[in-house]
C-alpha cells in the first residue's frame, strides 16, 4: 500500500492529481485491478493476496465515535456534524471501542475542558483509532505540538466534515480552518439547513450569530469564534419551522452572546424573537441563551415583554464574573455592576418569577479580598438560583495570563466560600403546593423520573410515564431540593401536545425529506438537490458514485449492463484457470 500522506492541506482538492481515481472509475472501472490467474502448486494449492488494494478502503462504511465538550453552541455544531456523516452513509456510534474513527469537538473555556481533550486524543492514537478535531482548541492554536499530524475541521467549516473524515479514513491529514465569507463579508457559519442528529429530538438548538463584539482579557474563545457574524433571520425562522414539523417542542437559542444578534448586518435580538414567538406552535417553548449586559441594556422594554410570552420561558442568563468595577475593568467586559444591576431589577420588576442565571469568575488576577467581598454581596443579595462559579484559569495567549495571578490557594478558597453561600439557601421552598405548568423533554441522569420545565425554566422532576414525554401538563409540586422540584401530573388538567408530527426517533437524521426517511440512514447514502433544502456539494465525492446502480437513475439499464460486465469476467476467470491446469 502506498504510504499515507501526513502533509498539512489548505483545501480537499490539494490532494486529488491527474492519477488520482475519479469515484465512478473506483465503483465501475476498478482501475489497477484485474483477474488473476491462480495456480495450483503443492505448498500452497490457493494464492490469496495478504493486503488489499489501496483504493479498497471506501469511506462511507466506517464506525465514528463523537465527543463533544462544552457550551450549547459546540453542541449544536456537534449534532450537524453527526447528522452530515450519518446521511453520507457512516455509522454514528456510541461506543468508542468499536469506532474507527474518533471526531472529537473541543471547548477552549477552561484547561480542565482542554485537558480532557488531550487526554482523549492520546487514547485515540493508543487505540490506533483515525483522529479528527474540531470545535474551539483547534481552530485557536492550530500549531500546538499535540495536534501535529491531525485532521482538523476548522468551526466555520463543519459543512465539510464528511470530506475531512473520508481523506483522514484514507490517510491523510486535512486542515480547513478558514472563514465563510459572502463579497468580503464574513459569514455566520455554516448552512442552518444541514442534516443533523439531535442528542434530544425534543430539543432543536439554533446558534443564531458566531463570535462577538467583546475582547475580553480572559477569553480563548474569541481567538476561535472570531468576531460577531449574525445569520439572517429568515433563515433562523426556516431552521425553527422545520424543527417543529420534526416534532421538536422546545428551542435553544445560543451563541457566544445572543445580546449582540444583528448588530452586523442591520437588525437586533428583539426583532428575531419576535418572528420566531410567531411560528411556535401551542404546547412548545423557547429558551433564549446567554446574554452580555451591554447588548441587553438598550433592549430591556421589548425584552421584558417578549419574556412575558406564554411561549418563552421567562429564563434569562447574564453572566456577571465579578461585583467589583475594578476587576470588570480588567477583565475589559464593558460594563460595570451597576449595569448588571440595571438589568436585572428591571426584568424582575416588569417579568414577576424570571430566573436569572449568571456567572462567577473566583480569583482574576489582581483580586483583592476587598474585590471578591463586593461579589459574595452580590449573590447574598440577589440568591440567583442558578449560579455557574468557575475558580480562574489562565488560558494561553489571552491578556490575563500574563497579569499577576492570584495564589492557587486564594483561588480555590474563594471558589469555595463562593460555592457554601450559594449551597446556603434553598430557592424552591417556598413553591412546594403550587399548581405549575411544566414542559416534559428529557430523561433525569438517574434514570428515575422525566425533567420537565415550568415557564420559569425551573427544573420539575415527574413520574416515568412514557405519555408525558414531548408533552405540556399540569403538575402539582409536592418536594423541592436544591436544584429541582418534584411534581404529581393533575389527572384533570388538560395535556398539550407541541406537534402533531411524530418527533424523530433517536439518531435519525433531521432535514431529510420523507422519501429518504423510509430508508436507513445510518450505512445508507443519501441524495437531495439544494432545492429540497440539503445542498449536494461536488466536493462530496458525488455521493452517486458511491452508490449501487440501482439506487441510481435508468437503474435498469445500468444493472443489466453490470451483470453482462460480470459474466464477462466470470467467463475470462474459468477461461485463465483452464489454462494453468
Amino acid at each position: 500500500m502506498p504510504a499515507a500522506c501526513d502533509s498539512v492541506l489548505e483545501d480537499i482538492e490539494d490532494i486529488v492529481s491527474a492519477e488520482d481515481l475519479k469515484p465512478h472509475d473506483r465503483q465501475f472501472v476498478r482501475k489497477n485491478i484485474f483477474p488473476k490467474v491462480r495456480k495450483r502448486n503443492s505448498q500452497n494449492p490457493i494464492q490469496t493476496d495478504d493486503d488489499p488494494p489501496s483504493d479498497s478502503i471506501i469511506p462511507g462504511a466506517q464506525k465514528i465515535w463523537i465527543r463533544t465538550w462544552g457550551c450549547s453552541h459546540n453542541n449544536s455544531d456537534g449534532e450537524y456534524m453527526a447528522g452530515q456523516l450519518a446521511a453520507y452513509g457512516y455509522k454514528i456510534t456510541d461506543n468508542s471501542d468499536e469506532a474507527d474513527l474518533w471526531l472529537l469537538n473541543s471547548c477552549t473555556v477552561k484547561n480542565p475542558a482542554e485537558d480532557h481533550f488531550r487526554n482523549s486524543i492520546k487514547k485515540a492514537q493508543e487505540g490506533k483509532k483515525k483522529v479528527v478535531l474540531a470545535g474551539c482548541v483547534p481552530q485557536a492554536q492550530p500549531r500546538q505540538d499535540y495536534l501535529k499530524g491531525l485532521s482538523i475541521i476548522g468551526v466555520q467549516q463543519i459543512d465539510r466534515v464528511v470530506e475531512v473524515v473520508e481523506e483522514t479514513i484514507k490517510g491523510h491529514s486535512v486542515r480547513l480552518l478558514g472563514q465563510k465569507k459572502d463579497n468580503g463579508k464574513r459569514l455566520g457559519g455554516a448552512r442552518l439547513d444541514l442534516p443533523k442528529i439531535r442528542k434530544n429530538p425534543l430539543i432543536e438548538i439554533i446558534s443564531i450569530n458566531t463570535g462577538c463584539l467583546n475582547a475580553c482579557t480572559y477569553c480563548k474563545t474569541k481567538h476561535a469564534r472570531g468576531d460577531l457574524a449574525s445569520y439572517p433571520i429568515e433563515e433562523l425562522v426556516d431552521r425553527a419551522k422545520q424543527s417543529f414539523q420534526e416534532g421538536v417542542c422546545e428551542i435553544w437559542l445560543t451563541s457566544e452572546d445572543t445580546g449582540a444578534y444583528g448588530r452586523d448586518i442591520g437588525t437586533d435580538l428583539p426583532t428575531l424573537l419576535w418572528k420566531l414567538v410567531d411560528v411556535i406552535p401551542e404546547g412548545a417553548m423557547l429558551r433564549l441563551g446567554m446574554t452580555n449586559p451591554p447588548y441587553i441594556l438598550e433592549h430591556l422594554e421589548e425584552m421584558a415583554k417578549i419574556l412575558n410570552h406564554p411561549r418563552v420561558y421567562a429564563f434569562l442568563h447574564i453572566p456577571v464574573q465579578s461585583a467589583s468595577d475594578s476587576v470588570l475593568m480588567d477583565m475589559k467586559r464593558e460594563y460595570c455592576v451597576a449595569d448588571f444591576k440595571q438589568v436585572v431589577d428591571f426584568l424582575k420588576e416588569k417579568v414577576p418569577g424570571i430566573t436569572i442565571a449568571t456567572d462567577i469568575i473566583c480569583g482574576f488576577p489582581g483580586e483583592t479580598d476587598e474585590d471578591f467581598q463586593e461579589t459574595m454581596k452580590l449573590v447574598e443579595q440577589y440568591r440567583f438560583p442558578s449560579l455557574f462559579i468557575n475558580q480562574f484559569y489562565p488560558r494561553p495567549g489571552t491578556p490575563a495570563a500574563k497579569m499577576h495571578q492570584v495564589p492557587a490557594a486564594v483561588k480555590k478558597q474563594r471558589t469555595k466560600d463562593v460555592s457554601q453561600l450559594f449551597h446556603s439557601y434553598n430557592p424552591y421552598d417556598h413553591k412546594v403546593g403550587e399548581r405549575q405548568r411544566v414542559l416534559v423533554t428529557e430523561e433525569s441522569f438517574d434514570s428515575n423520573y422525566y425533567v420537565a420545565h415550568n415557564p420559569f425554566y425551573e427544573q420539575v422532576l415527574v413520574p416515568k410515564d412514557p405519555l408525558l414525554m414531548g408533552k405540556m401538563v399540569e403538575v402539582n409540586i409536592y418536594e423541592a431540593g436544591k436544584h429541582f422540584m418534584k411534581g404529581k401530573p393533575v389527572s384533570d388538567a388538560r395535556v398539550y401536545t407541541a406537534s402533531i408530527t411524530r418527533p424523530l426517533a433517536k439518531g435519525e437524521v433531521s432535514g431529510l425529506t420523507e422519501e429518504f426517511r423510509h430508508e436507513p440512514q445510518n450505512g445508507t447514502h443519501w441524495k437531495k438537490d439544494s432545492s429540497a433544502g440539503i445542498p449536494v456539494k461536488t466536493s462530496l465525492r458525488l455521493w452517486m458514485a458511491l452508490q449501487l446502480p440501482w439506487q441510481q437513475e435508468g437503474g435498469l439499464k445500468i444493472l443489466s449492463v453490470s451483470l453482462a460486465l460480470l459474466a464477462v469476467l466470470v467467463m475470462f476467470y474459468y477461461g485463465g484457470m483452464k489454462a494453468g491446469l
